[in-house]
């Protein structure tokens, strides 16, 4: 997928990525990314990096989401 993917290490709790769910293939064109806030940073893993959302979907990062509270927004 995206060689800018964030890696394990730039993750944290609380912020906001795009994954695609461990059920998907993620190099499916078809395949549906979710929004949502990390809970738990599993690793590292080829399809990115493995994580559970705070709504206990689990998945593979894809992206950060930008803050679309952040000021002058």
């Amino acid at each position: 997928m995206a060689t800018d993917r964030p890696r394990a290490d730039d993750l944290q709790r609380g912020l906001t990525v795009e994954l695609v769910q461990d059920d998907d293939h993620p190099h499916a064109e078809d395949t549906e990314p979710l929004i949502g806030e990390i809970a738990v940073v599993y690793g590292e893993d080829p399809d990115g990096p493995h994580v559970r959302l705070k709504s206990g979907v689990v998945g593979h990062v894809q992206s950060v989401v930008a803050d679309a509270t952040a000021p002058g927004t």
